[in-house]
């Protein structure tokens, strides 16, 4: 992967390009020494003046606000309200005075800001306001139409550069070597550290994945989290690092310095670095992605305007590879039978995936639909999709995220479904892909406002269900959620990884009533495998994979018995987890692919017993006598009522509580309320079997579950409500024997209020 870089003959600038912004996807606003105002055409690279500042007005900074920013975080669940903005270019200056323009370059306010020179002014992700940082020291926050808000930092020394926080509640800023977070909230602490060995230079804050990027005089370019621990820094370049920015996805960073470009993964390393000789461009004091990602612009200090893009990108499938060779052209492998084919497209390339026997290409206005064995022409061609951010394959469907809704359609180009809750429309430019999930009969979104709900829509066919949403609270802020790609509609499960790290498992098939299990710690991302319920989970220095963690994830043992946990310092620091496709998964470190093959035989188990194929599975397991398989084996037969089947495997994997409570199941009669209700005990599921049982006019029996299962107050509330004297006399005998065995008085209110 490369950036395929224009550079812009005719320089318009005499002097340094010192900032630019895009006011669209292919309009670019720069402005130069000479106070010259341009306006540039990314198609044509043809630039016109639209505006001439004042003489004494030396530009430092520049930034577009375009459009309606909306606060997520401010908006919750049944807020439509958004802030709205006309489009304002900000402009600020050596002298301390910043100036908004509108769109059709009339000054709209002049305001004296700073005592020197402002260094950085920044609008604030959700558009209600602005940051100005100076050499005086001091950074300060205005209101949109330019009225001073507070004084935020007031400095020793000047601050170099500043940038807002991606929820626009905490504010980064460089001072010399150190740079110093400092949160908008009262009484909150200053984060501060050093950086570099020289002053820092640039500065930037990614929006997906909350890093921090920066650069200085010690030539080196640094990744940080938003604590300041350092996640990568790079090897010493020949000069300075002068520009740093991420892009708008998250996915890749871009740096600058003298003659040179880089383009980074997030994580810090390089996938090219492009250096310029014929002509000199100077030093890259600025630069700005396009609002798709797709492609940048950046100003060298001669005065040259410099347009790239990023082509060479690969994606693999299977025996399908496929490249973007130009910004309209993807060139599609077959790595077996050794064809290629060229596919041209009308429009420039925004987002495009492959998988499933089918790869879909999103341009800048439609969606194109290929089944990968026939690529001459199109499936479908779905057209008025504007500026798509998310695009996410699964069996039967794929969903767009644009700037309109969140669609998902058949592979036939049938819309599908268009999920909908309260506040969507807020939330569409906060979506990305840890946020959204599509599964094979569920698709789960996290609430922006509210980060620890989860909204979750049913794919099955059938009426209109765009608006049937069920939703998950849960008890913490969720980073990423995945839905289940495979099984069957009972076994369908969703999965989250909350800000502790730790990954939780709910099943998808009881409706409203999710029961939520913690299944593992330290997870950083977590992805399902794509034709079975398998699951993997990327550590620090290691990975897990979770055989059957639906079925598992009530039981700890069972868990456990079916976890396995591999070291994989090997292969470096900053592993991203790329792909799960069959048995395989794919790790991205320092831009190598590392597949490694996980428990084939898991998977067979799991396609023989999705068509219920019980005695196949059960020969499998023991001819390979592997204890994986009947741990995974014992835990999907339990769910499925296979009683005989699930003994052997419990048996077999030294589980004698359960082979003993199984026999015990067994002992009752077939298909009755109380076998019915003790499976849902064995399952972890004790709400199901007291309702099973009190439904069913079983009161003694569930009174006698509450009582085994220790929930004495539910078993005292039951019997009172049944005002049957001996089951109540019967629960005071049992909680009698109890407090004497554990030799303690008693000390549950109700209990007392019966003996006083």
């Amino acid at each position: 992967m490369k950036f395929k870089i224009n550079i812009n003959k005719e320089a318009k600038h005499n002097g340094v390009l010192c900032c630019l912004d895009w006011s669209k996807n292919d309009e670019v606003y720069t402005i130069g020494d000479e106070q010259q105002l341009f306006k540039w055409d990314a198609k044509t690279r043809i630039g016109t003046q639209v505006a001439k500042l004042p003489e004494d007005f030396y530009p430092t900074d520049l930034q577009w606000l375009c459009g309606t920013r909306t606060s997520t975080k401010s908006s919750g669940p049944g807020s439509n309200s958004g802030n709205k903005a006309s489009d304002s270019l900000l402009i600020c200056s050596n002298d301390g005075r910043f100036i908004m323009l509108n769109r059709s370059a009339r000054a709209e306010r002049i305001v004296n800001a700073h005592v020197g020179s402002i260094n950085a002014a920044r609008w604030s992700p959700d558009g209600t306001g602005l940051l100005t940082a100076g050499e005086d020291g001091v950074i300060k926050v205005w209101s949109k139409l330019g009225m001073l808000r507070s004084t935020i930092i007031q400095n020793e020394t000047p601050i170099r550069t500043a940038c807002w926080s991606p929820n626009s509640m905490s504010i980064a800023y460089c001072t010399g070597p150190f740079i110093a977070i400092k949160p908008l909230a009262a009484n909150s602490k200053l984060i501060k550290w050093k950086a570099h060995s020289g002053s820092v230079l640039c500065l930037c804050w990614s929006n997906e994945t909350q890093h921090l990027a920066s650069g200085g005089d010690d030539c080196q370019y640094k990744i940080w989290d938003s604590q300041g621990s350092l996640i990568y820094a790079s090897f010493v370049e020949d000069h300075s690092i002068t520009s740093v920015e991420f892009g708008p996805k998250g996915i890749y960073l871009a740096v600058g310095g003298f003659n040179m470009l880089k383009l980074c993964h997030f994580t810090g390393w390089s996938y090219s670095n492009t250096k310029f000789s014929s002509p000199p461009i100077g030093s890259v004091y600025s630069i700005r992605w396009s609002k798709d990602g797709t492609q940048l612009a950046a100003g060298g200090g001669t005065g040259t305007l410099i347009f790239a893009h990023i082509i060479e990108q690969e994606k693999v499938s299977r025996n399908l590879k496929a490249k973007t060779i130009a910004r309209k052209v993807i060139e599609l492998q077959d790595i077996v039978t050794r064809t290629v084919d060229t596919l041209d497209f009308p429009d420039r390339i925004i987002k495009w995936e492959i998988g499933y026997g089918h790869l879909v290409v999103a341009t800048t206005n439609q969606v194109h639909v290929y089944n990968e064995k026939y690529t001459n022409t199109p499936l479908t061609i779905i057209d008025g999709r504007p500026d798509v951010k998310v695009l996410i394959l699964a069996k039967k469907h794929f969903l767009v995220l644009d700037s309109t809704a969140v669609s998902i359609f058949t592979y036939s180009g049938r819309l599908h479904l268009t999920p909908k809750y309260s506040g969507l429309t807020a939330q569409l430019t906060s979506l990305n892909e840890k946020t959204l999930s599509l599964g094979l009969h569920y698709m789960a979104v996290r609430d922006c406002g509210d980060e620890s709900l989860i909204y979750v829509f049913d794919l099955m066919p059938g009426a209109s269900r765009q608006n049937e949403v069920t939703t998950c609270h849960t008890k913490t802020t969720v980073q990423q959620i995945a839905v289940s790609r495979a099984g069957t509609v009972d076994d369908q499960y969703m999965v989250f990884i909350d800000t502790n790290r730790d990954i939780f498992c709910a099943s998808l098939k009881n409706g409203s009533n999710f029961e939520i299990y913690k299944i593992g710690t330290q997870v950083l991302s977590t992805m399902w495998a794509s034709e079975s319920n398998m699951l993997v989970g990327l550590h620090d220095a290691s990975y897990s994979i979770w055989y059957c963690p639906g079925e598992a994830c009530m039981d700890p043992t069972v868990v456990a018995l079916t976890r396995v946990t591999f070291d994989i310092t090997e292969l470096g620091k900053n592993i991203v987890l790329d792909n799960f496709e069959g048995s395989i998964v794919t790790f991205k470190s320092s831009g190598a692919l590392y597949p490694i093959q996980v428990n084939l035989l898991c998977e067979t188990l799991h396609k023989l017993l999705n068509d219920e194929l019980w005695p196949r599975a059960l020969t499998l397991c023991r001819r390979v006598q592997d204890s994986i398989l009947w741990a995974a084996l014992a835990a999907i037969s339990s769910k499925k009522n296979q009683l005989e089947i699930a003994e052997e495997a419990y048996s077999a994997s030294l589980q004698i509580d359960k082979v003993k409570y199984l026999q015990h199941i067994k002992n009752l009669a077939p298909n009755s309320y109380e076998q019915m209700a003790e499976i849902s005990v064995m399952m972890g599921r004790s709400n199901e079997a007291e309702t099973i049982l009190l439904h069913n006019n079983k009161t003694s029996e569930a009174i006698q579950l509450c009582v085994r299962m220790h929930r004495w107050e539910r078993a005292l509330d039951v019997a009172k409500s049944q005002k049957n004297q001996s089951d109540l006399e019967w629960v005071l005998q049992q909680r009698k024997k109890y407090l004497n065995a554990i030799n303690r008085d008693e000390y549950l209110q109700p209990f007392k209020q019966i003996q006083q």
